[in-house]
C-alpha cells in the first residue's frame, strides 16, 4: 500500500531481471518493496497524470534510471515520461504484452494495461472493485465507453486498480441493485477482509460482472430499482455515477 489507500503493484520478469511499477504513488514504499525483493526497477507503467500517481516518477528515476511509459493524451503532464503509448500499442515486458486501452473519463488521456497472456488487467482509477472512477476531466459517454472495452475482457481477468475503495463501493452498490445475493455475499466478505486489515484485492473480473453496478447499466433490476427501464445503457450509467458522487 502506497499513501493512504493507494494500491502499489510491481511486476517482475526473472529471466530479464527487468522490474516495472504499474502508477508510481510514492518513491519511498516502492524503494523499500525492490530492496526487500533485490530488485531493480526498470520501467513505470503510468496510467495517468495526477499526483497520487505520478508522485514518486522523478525520484525514481533519478534513482534507478527507469524509463517511463505513460498515456499520449495527457504525455505533457507525465513527469518524466519516456514513451507516449495509447489505444492498439503494445507495452512488452519479458514474455508477456500489455495492450493499452485508452479510457477517458476519470482522466482525459487515462488509459489502462491488458496483458491476455498473463490474464492482468492495470486499471488505474477507471474501474475499482464495484466502483468506478470519478469522472473529472470527461463525461459519462467517454467513461462509459471505456468500461464497455474492459467488460469485453474475458471473465478470468484479474483486475488491479489504484485503490482501496471496495468497501465504500459495496456499501453503494447495495443502495442501486439492493437484492442482488452475489453482491451481498461479496460486500459481506469485503466487510470481514477490512476488518482484518487485508487487502480486496485483486478480483476477477467474473466477480465484477456479477457485482459491480458500473459495469451492469443494462441489469433490469438495477434498472427497475432506478426507475429507468427504457433507458439507453449510457443514461443508466451516468445516473449510477451521480448518485455515487452524492452517496
Amino acid at each position: 500500500m502506497c499513501l493512504s489507500d493507494n494500491f502499489g503493484v510491481l511486476i517482475h520478469d526473472p529471466e530479464s531481471g527487468r522490474t516495472a511499477s504499474v502508477d508510481a504513488p510514492e518513491a519511498a514504499a516502492i524503494v523499500d518493496r525492490l530492496e526487500a525483493k533485490g530488485w531493480t526497477l526498470t520501467d513505470i507503467m503510468t496510467t495517468h497524470h495526477h499526483h497520487d500517481h505520478v508522485g514518486g516518477n522523478l525520484e525514481l528515476k533519478e534513482r534507478f534510471g527507469c524509463r517511463i511509459t505513460g498515456p499520449k493524451g495527457e504525455a505533457d503532464k507525465i513527469p518524466g515520461i519516456d514513451e507516449a503509448v495509447g489505444e492498439g500499442d503494445v507495452f512488452s515486458f519479458g514474455p508477456f504484452d500489455f495492450e493499452v486501452i485508452e479510457t477517458p473519463g476519470h482522466t482525459a488521456g487515462h488509459i489502462v494495461y491488458y496483458s491476455p497472456k498473463a490474464g492482468l488487467l492495470f486499471a488505474g482509477d477507471t474501474l475499482f472493485s464495484m466502483g468506478c472512477g470519478r469522472l473529472f476531466e470527461r463525461g459519462a459517454a467517454e467513461m462509459w465507453s471505456g468500461l464497455s472495452k474492459l467488460k469485453a475482457l474475458p471473465a478470468e481477468t484479474m483486475l488491479y486498480c489504484g485503490h482501496e475503495y471496495t468497501l465504500a463501493n459495496a456499501r453503494f452498490a447495495l443502495s442501486v441493485d439492493p437484492d442482488n445475493q452475489a453482491l451481498q455475499a461479496r460486500s459481506a466478505t469485503v466487510e470481514r477482509l477490512r476488518s482484518e486489515g487485508k487487502p480486496t484485492l485483486p478480483m476477477p473480473l467474473a466477480t465484477e460482472f456479477k457485482t459491480n453496478p458500473f459495469l451492469r447499466p443494462d441489469d433490469p433490476a438495477i434498472r427497475a430499482h432506478l426507475g429507468m427501464a427504457d433507458a439507453s445503457d449510457e443514461d443508466v450509467f451516468a445516473e449510477i455515477r451521480k448518485r455515487k458522487d452524492n452517496f
